[in-house]
């Protein structure tokens, strides 16, 4: 684009030209008619060095290499991630499947199970049939002939035994004339007499003593006979008990043995596997009456699971992790990345007022669906989610996850937990989230470093070259082309990247916050769809800016409205002394705009003190606070050096009641000041913005254009002049991409841009008056603002000298001089030196 040659003031500001105002799109750079004619590009080529760094970190397999995304929201970041993983994935086998199953030696902690991929669920279906025929077989082994007609012969068998026993010892009672009775409440002996009759107690007392005595001490000694037999019994019970067990084992092997034969070959490559199934049949055999005393409903074998009781549930398959028809290794990207949803959690259900567990409610989280894939985190809802972040840490630095409950960690929890067994996993973590975020981790967290050592940094913008215009015309295209919206003419996509540079906050850049574009672009398409046209045009890519405006304009045009009713004090005409017209900007979500707001500055005599109102109240930032006392040092090198500066100076920003932070208004308040001590009016029909070194170098600011349109709404609003405009540094004019109502304006010579590179160029633009260049012996023109500015410094000295008692010996100096030039240089040519110092002796203090 041609440049206009330059327009200088006489104070040395350069007036920019119309055409320097805003850089359209070159037509050169768009060789086609629309969209339609654009071949589909991804992000990828304005992030070149995070594109590197990605492939790099998902590429290597080392531990530890994780990687963090940094980057602005609304950049793309997901996407291209996703992109890159999905073109990185390959065709490799997909991770395997992991199952937990039951501890039958001890029910708290269940064992994990590796599969390979799709056979979790297999053997999952398996055991389902398996648990579904297990009842029907129990109950076939129990109730076979085989089996009764063996239980029933060790029934009688016992029953004999006792029977022989008792009446063995009732033949040897009765040899020696003793009776064994039987009655309900026990048995005993009794004496004899002729045939089958017991001796009542007269007859057994009409007895010899010496045949009371022998058959006294036979009964004494069958009744110990019969108490060893009476022990004897539940012993003959308890291996009776044992044998019909052992039976029953039998039976049951014999019944569920071939169920579990004919599961077994399937599995014959899984070692794991078939051990978990000869742990099912002996716990089958092991448990088997009990299980034949289950209930067999549904209702009742669900409240046996979950209470606790045996269960032929207890041969289920958990399919914790399922990675059946998964194309190559997963990629998981968790949106709620709290404790459970990361490291897999153990369900609870009410059962009778308690809480009750077991194998079969363990879920799986993120980091185990993820495992032997990529697992992609968002770094602000992490951080936020409590003990998720140290989760992470934890399984990535031991390699494996050990799912917990935050009761049992923080000690909480005092029942009996289920301690599943730890999963090992192998994957890559991708964290998202911004530059301050990842700093504030490397400096504050020690681990982070050897976790996270790949750090993809992408892009805020990228170079407004021909090539990029073209490769950004497709990525506008390919964004249009994905959400189905109508196609873009040419005039549309420029429109579309010259307000990419706006977003860039600069004219030779472009944004990459491809989220606010593509909104641009759906907008558009609805401007375009309700006039019914076939595509997108550069006047509906212009309606939708405008409607975007007007949606989020409240606040903004309520500022306005305040400063033309005249709340809020802001001239735009006219001049005045120690006030300058400085220009605040204010960002509203996606939204900014700028305003003028009024600059002052008092000075009185002092000690050369800069006091500065926001920072005395707190409502002045350290950035703020750091520009005015940068301005009071350039004050005090220009005009100090050899004469102690007399004076104290204020400097506020009126009206404001909230705080300030910046230091793009220090070139303001230096004019401000200069013009306070010089009593120099300054014209209110400009407005100033840019901050100030110690030498007096204008510096770029932020957010020019938006400045630069607050004031020209209020001017325009009040009425043009073409005497009206803003002064902003030279280094912002390469960021210009101002609204074309105001470039239009600025062509018709009804407002002006000025650009300034020293703070001399400003205060003389705003005074009118030359600044004053010391000459080669220091002297400073009559007339200037140098002149002006010492001249007054050195009243206020002789002033301080003459309150103070000393005898005043010089009257006002015809002229006022900066330092010889034999003790110093002339100021150099960007006005740096000292000009305008009085001479030493004259009113030093």
């Amino acid at each position: 684009m041609p440049v206009a040659s330059e327009t200088r003031d006489p104070s040395g500001a350069e007036r920019l030209p119309p055409e320097r105002l805003y850089t359209p799109c070159n037509p050169d750079h768009l060789p086609f008619a629309g969209s339609e004619e654009l071949a589909e590009i991804g992000a990828g080529f304005a992030h070149e060095r995070a594109v590197e760094a990605l492939r790099f970190g998902l590429g290597i397999g080392r531990p530890g290499f994780n990687l963090f995304v940094l980057g602005d929201p609304g950049s793309g970041r997901h996407a291209l991630v996703h992109e890159l993983i999905g073109s990185s994935r390959g065709a490799g086998e997909a991770p395997a499947d992991w199952c937990y199953v039951n501890n039958f030696a001890q029910a708290t902690r269940p064992r994990l199970l590796r599969l390979p991929a799709g056979r979790g669920r297999q053997l999952k279906e398996t055991m389902q049939g398996f648990v579904a025929e297990l009842a029907t077989a129990i109950s076939a082994a129990f109730e076979s002939s085989d089996y009764r007609s063996k239980i029933e012969a060790l029934e009688r068998e016992y029953k004999k035994r006792e029977e022989d026993a008792l009446a063995a010892l009732g033949e040897d009672a009765r040899g020696r004339g003793i009776a064994l009775l039987q009655a309900d409440d026990g048995m005993g002996f009794a004496p004899l007499k002729d045939g089958d009759e017991t001796l009542s107690e007269d007859e057994f007392g009409e007895l010899p003593e010496a045949r009371r005595a022998e058959l006294a001490n036979a009964m004494e000694g069958c009744e110990d006979r019969l108490a060893s037999l009476l022990r004897e019994f539940p012993l003959w019970r308890r291996a009776q008990a044992a044998r019909i067990k052992e039976l029953s084992r039998d039976a049951l092997r014999l019944a569920v043995g071939h169920l579990i034969d004919e599961i077994k070959p399937a599995w014959a490559d899984l070692p794991d596997v078939v051990a978990f199934l000869d742990a099912c049949l002996e716990d089958v055999v092991g448990t088997g009456e009990t299980l034949r005393e289950t209930k067999k409903s549904e209702d009742e074998m669900e409240t046996l699971l979950f209470s606790g009781s045996i269960s032929v549930q207890r041969y289920l398959v958990n399919l914790f992790v399922d990675n059946a028809g998964t194309a190559g290794p997963p990629v998981v990207c968790e949106d709620h990345p709290t404790f459970q949803n990361l490291i897999g959690r153990v369900e609870h259900l009410a059962h009778l007022g308690v809480l009750v567990s077991n194998f079969t409610l363990i879920r799986a989280g993120a980091l185990q669906r993820a495992n032997g894939g990529t697992l992609i985190l968002d770094a602000g809802k992490l951080l936020v989610q409590p003990y998720a972040w140290e989760g992470l840490k934890r399984a990535l630095g031991s390699r494996q996850v050990r799912i917990e409950s935050l009761g049992e960690i923080y000690g909480l929890a005092s029942t009996v937990q289920l301690e599943p067994e730890p999963m090992p996993i192998d994957l890559k973590v991708v964290l998202v989230g911004e530059r301050l975020v990842y700093y504030l981790l490397a400096e504050l967290d020690p681990e982070f470093a050897q976790l996270f050592k790949v750090a993809a940094d992408f892009e805020s913008d990228v170079e407004r070259s021909a090539e990029n215009t073209l490769l950004y015309a497709r990525l506008l295209a390919t964004l249009a082309r994905r959400e189905g919206l109508l196609p873009l003419s040419r005039d549309a996509l420029a429109r579309a990247i010259e307000h990419a540079a706006r977003l860039a906050d600069d004219a030779a850049r472009l944004s990459t916050q491809t989220r606010r574009l593509a909104d641009l672009l759906r907008e558009a398409d609805h401007c375009a769809a309700k006039a019914g046209a076939t595509r997108i045009e550069r006047h509906h890519v212009e309606q939708a800016l405008v409607a975007a405006e007007r949606r989020a304009d409240r606040l903004r045009e309520q500022q306005h409205s305040a400063i033309l009713r005249g709340l809020l004090l802001i001239a735009s005409d006219g001049v005045a002394i120690g006030q300058v017209n400085g220009l605040a900007a204010a960002l509203l979500g996606d939204f900014s705009f700028a305003q003028p707001v009024r600059v002052t500055a008092g000075v009185r005599l002092g000690e050369g003190e800069v006091v500065d109102i926001e920072r005395e109240v707190e409502l002045g930032g350290p950035v703020h606070s750091k520009g005015v006392l940068i301005l009071a040092a350039f004050l005090a090198t220009r005009f100090g050096r050899l004469t102690p500066l007399s004076l104290a100076a204020t400097l506020a920003f009126e009206q404001s009641y909230g705080e300030i932070e910046g230091d793009s208004a220090s070139l303001a308040e230096l004019c401000a000041l200069l013009s306070a001590i010089a009593m120099l009016p300054l014209a209110q029909s400009l407005a100033v913005t840019g901050s100030v070194n110690q030498h007096g170098a204008v510096q770029p600011i932020g957010a020019v254009n938006e400045k630069i349109e607050g004031f020209f709404d209020i001017c325009k609003a009040r009425g043009l002049t073409g005497r009206q405009g803003v002064i902003i540094p030279a280094a912002n004019v390469q960021h210009l991409m101002l609204r074309h109502d105001v470039v239009e304006t600025v062509a018709a010579g009804q407002f002006a841009v000025y650009a300034v590179d020293h703070v001399d160029q400003a205060i003389a633009l705003l005074s009118g008056l030359p600044i004053g260049t010391p000459d080669a012996q220091g002297n400073v023109p009559e007339g200037t603002v140098n002149y002006r500015v010492a001249e007054q410094l050195h009243e206020m000295a002789a002033a301080r000298q003459e309150f103070g008692g000393v005898e005043r010996k010089h009257k006002k100096p015809a002229k006022a001089r900066a330092r010889p030039a034999k003790e110093a240089p002339p100021a150099p040519a960007d006005g740096g030196g000292e000009p305008g110092e009085p001479p030493a002796g004259e009113g030093g203090g």
